[in-house]
């Protein structure tokens, strides 16, 4: 039996079910704010922005958010903040979204910022401030949380100081699941994290605009991933596991932010894994997920009734390449 089927057993038979279970999220945090504008400005010009929403990111937050809105245990372990009101503030907000973990405020560092700008096209722009020396902080952290932990989550962004943590929980034998996006395109990283990984998410490319999906989910299941889920925004997903890809085409909604869209994926397909969840159904239950988030301003995780009554409206298909499709389950 594989460290993830084990996981996954033992979690849909727990009592209390998936709010029993750990996942700890391991990488940078910072305060951030999105806008949503109609259509980005030309340059040395401005917008009007409509809406905007303040949270609490990078993926890891967002993740470990969306997890304990969810009723899963989320213990977040991340980057140092300033003690300074931002850090301070992160910290208040980390608590209230009922989101575990020993934050460190340091004197010594000022608290990053983060700007993301989303478009009425369905895309975003964003602008960080991620500084050597905050990620450098990820290296003295406090890895106990994954003793008896059901999952890690992990950015390939935040490579290399993600690597120790990922080296633990293979040592503790926990799941990891790891979000490499467009890092497969770097034969270095894509060495030095998949073996690691249980679970890999990524995208075609940069741009999410690729079509070989396939190829790319092939490729991270030769370095050593169980479950490849390739995103490809309004096209949905396609995921393979156990040597067959499955395709999930993203519902046709009202986008108004696709900020933290990806992240809303991950949370959704660790919450729906599991809680037991087949490998199909936890496909649906994340690009619905994913799907609705688009659908108001900032990281929110929707009821889970309201995910699955979307998820159930969706079809899971066999996919075979640029050939076609055939239907393989509903």
């Amino acid at each position: 039996m594989s460290n993830l089927t084990a996981h996954v057993n033992s979690s849909s038979q727990a009592p209390g079910g998936v709010s029993d279970l750990k996942v700890v999220c391991f990488g940078m945090i910072t305060p951030a704010r999105v806008l949503v504008v109609d259509e980005l400005p030309e340059w040395n010009s401005g917008a009007h922005w409509a809406e905007g929403a303040e949270f609490v990111s990078d993926d890891a937050a967002i993740v470990s958010g969306l997890l304990a809105g969810w009723g899963l245990d989320a213990e977040l372990v991340g980057s140092a903040l300033g003690d300074d009101d931002a850090g301070r503030r992160v910290v208040d907000m980390l608590r209230k979204m009922g989101v575990r973990g020993r934050f460190q405020l340091n004197q010594d560092i000022e608290t990053p910022f983060e700007v993301n700008i989303s478009d009425s096209r369905g895309g975003r722009t964003y602008y960080w401030n991620r500084r050597p020396e905050l990620l450098r902080t990820l290296d003295d952290a406090d890895l106990s949380a994954l003793d008896g932990a059901s999952m890690l989550y992990v950015d390939w962004y935040d490579s290399p100081h993600v690597e120790r943590a990922m080296y633990r929980a293979n040592e503790l034998g926990v799941p990891v699941f790891l979000n490499i996006e467009h890092g497969h395109q770097d034969p270095e990283t894509l060495v030095s994290l998949a073996p690691y990984a249980t679970i890999c998410q990524a995208v075609t490319d940069a741009s999410q605009l690729g079509d070989d999906a396939e190829r790319v989910a092939r490729l991270l299941v030769e370095n050593g991933v169980s479950i490849a889920l390739v995103t490809l925004a309004a096209g949905g997903v396609v995921g393979m596991k156990d040597g067959r890809a499955f395709h999930v085409q993203a519902p046709a909604l009202d986008v108004v932010d696709t900020c933290g869209a990806g992240a809303t994926f991950s949370a959704a397909y660790i919450a729906s894994l599991l809680s037991g969840s087949e490998f199909e159904q936890s496909l649906k239950f994340a690009v619905a997920a994913a799907s609705l988030k688009c659908t108001v301003v900032g990281p929110t995780a929707f009821p889970q009734a309201e995910v699955n009554r979307l998820a159930d409206a969706l079809s899971c298909i066999r996919w075979k390449g640029p050939e076609g499709e055939e239907v393989s389950r509903a």
